[in-house]
């Protein structure tokens, strides 16, 4: 793995977490560079055990581990369970999720993930999706723009910039970063790269589906997980990730409503082993800046949702 591709966060914490057993079966549903499976197979080195390291980025694939126990899967998390059933996996002992966007896609000036580069405004994480950032500044009414931009990028004003994006392609339509860049600069608050980085953000989770994406996985998870020591542990990046995460631990559902049978007992799918989510220790923040903002948040399946 490039040391330029992705920094594993929480890297060891991830591996402890999973509490890897002889014969299990693990996924990390966010590939990437490989760094997590490095260490997992590498914590690992004498158990018979299998790996399954899902990413939809096709490029993650020339990173895939050279052991006989890790399988690469080019295909987007939600769809794990589809993909597991090819091999015979039905039930799983550990699934681990770093969320957000690796360092290597962002460095892609053509990817379009970053305000830094002038390319083209495209955002997939998988490079086959149908629909770009572009797509959503063009197409979308103002008030659905005001509403991705409010509740995944927390952007305060989210109406206003909504409304001059609105304005601005009637003008002439927004392709690149740079279109994008001369609406947004004079509305930014605050400092211009937090202002940017909450927009970006904004549009990449729209484009990609990813809360969309990272509900189906926490569904999926819980009933793959094996009760009683199946393993879920994810990394969040914002506070609406980690909401959800937290909800699903919680009460297996994104919104976090308790559910009773009808005998009034409420149904409490994982033991939570985090009452609070693990942070990057202070000599992690200094080596790698991305780990600023995550959380780790780590549940063990209960032995039944019933």
């Amino acid at each position: 793995m490039s040391a330029e591709y992705h920094v594993p966060v929480l890297a060891h914490e991830c591996v402890e977490a999973l509490n890897l057993r002889p014969g299990g079966v693990y996924v990390d549903v966010t590939f990437g560079g490989g760094g997590h499976s490095r260490l997992i197979l590498e914590h690992a080195k004498d158990m018979d055990l299998k790996l399954f390291g899902f990413d939809q980025d096709e490029e993650a694939r020339a990173n895939a581990l050279p052991d006989d126990r890790f399988t690469f899967v080019a295909a987007n998390f939600r769809h794990l369970r589809n993909h597991l059933r090819l091999y015979g996996i039905t039930q799983i002992d550990g699934l681990l999720a770093d969320l957000g966007v690796s360092s290597h896609q962002f460095n892609q000036a053509e990817r379009g993930f970053s305000y830094r580069f002038n390319a083209d405004l495209d955002m997939r994480m998988g490079k086959t999706a149908d629909r770009t950032a572009a797509d959503i500044v063009n197409n979308y009414e103002a008030d659905d723009l005001q509403k991705v931009l409010g509740e995944y990028g927390e952007v305060r004003n989210a109406r206003t910039l909504a409304q001059a994006i609105a304005e601005a392609r009637e003008r002439q339509p927004i392709v690149s970063i740079q279109d994008f860049l001369d609406v947004c600069d004079p509305l930014v608050r605050g400092t211009r790269p937090r202002y940017l980085a909450q927009v970006f953000q904004a549009l990449r989770i729209e484009v990609n589906d990813e809360i969309g994406a990272l509900t189906d996985l926490l569904a999926t998870a819980t009933d793959l997980l094996i009760p009683q020591h199946g393993r879920l542990v994810v990394i969040s990046y914002h506070s609406l990730e980690d909401r959800i995460t937290k909800n699903f631990l919680k009460t297996g559902n994104a919104k976090g409503e308790m559910i009773k049978d009808f005998y009034g007992n409420i149904d409490r799918p994982y033991k939570i082993l985090t009452k609070k989510p693990v942070l990057p220790p202070a000599d992690e923040l200094q080596r790698n800046s991305r780990a600023r903002s995550a959380k780790m948040r780590v549940g063990e399946r209960a032995a039944s949702t019933k």
